[in-house]
């Protein structure tokens, strides 16, 4: 038992560093929410992209992110995922594209609802954007060109959020229904969205410390 405990803390000591959460904007949650099409399916179409919701967050150092998800209140399974990272952005202004791109997506429930939709975490992982200290807006946008059903992004009152944005700087760009960085404002605060980066030097090194330290109990308990 003492084995397979061990075996265990060393699995969940390299798994708690795969990649480190560094902004979230927060759960679903407060007593009218808010959702806005992010979605690139057989309702809601176009190139790159039908309708994306931009949330804004902080680099406060130097970062490399590694993920970027929304949480989104679906009745779609994507079979992909298009992302974008941007700065600059303003109304009716995309500023510019840093980088893009599209990825295998996953779809995991979250155990919330709305507007008759249950919440899904839509995650892009595998990236590797280096990004200096300073504000940036993302988007990551479920694509199934087949579904027929729907996808929106939801607002938070920052419940759980983590890291550091401006409410009431997030835009919808959509091709589809003819918004160009449309400004969302105060009746979308901050959306339900969120960063992963590459774990910085100082936490690699405590990964290393602790794997090391694990090893060194095994060896001695198997050998």
């Amino acid at each position: 038992m003492r084995k397979l405990a061990l075996l265990g803390l060393l699995f969940f000591t390299i798994a708690a560093y795969a990649d480190q959460l560094y902004f979230y904007g927060g759960d679903l949650s407060g007593n009218n929410p808010n959702a806005i099409s992010n979605e690139n399916d057989a309702i809601v179409s176009g190139d790159p992209y039908g309708s994306a919701v931009y949330q804004n967050f902080y680099a406060l150092s130097n970062i490399t992110v590694s993920g970027l998800f929304t949480n989104n209140l679906s009745s779609i399974t994507p079979t992909s995922g298009y992302w974008e990272i941007r700065s600059g952005v303003s109304a009716g202004n995309g500023g510019t594209l840093i980088a893009s791109g599209t990825g295998s997506m996953t779809n995991t429930p979250t155990g919330r609802s709305g507007f008759g939709y249950n919440e899904y975490t839509n995650l892009v992982s595998g990236l590797n954007v280096s990004l200096a200290p300073g504000q940036y807006w993302f988007a990551a946008v479920p694509e199934c060109s087949t579904c027929q059903g729907r996808a929106l992004n939801d607002d938070t009152t920052g419940l759980n959020s983590v890291g550091k944005s401006d409410p009431n700087l997030e835009y919808v760009n959509s091709p589809f229904f003819g918004q160009n960085f449309e400004a969302l404002g105060s009746d979308f605060p901050t959306g339900s969205s969120g960063v992963y980066v590459v774990p910085e030097p100082g936490s690699l090194m405590l990964l290393g410390t602790g794997i090391a330290g694990v090893m060194g109990v095994l060896r001695r308990k198997l050998f």
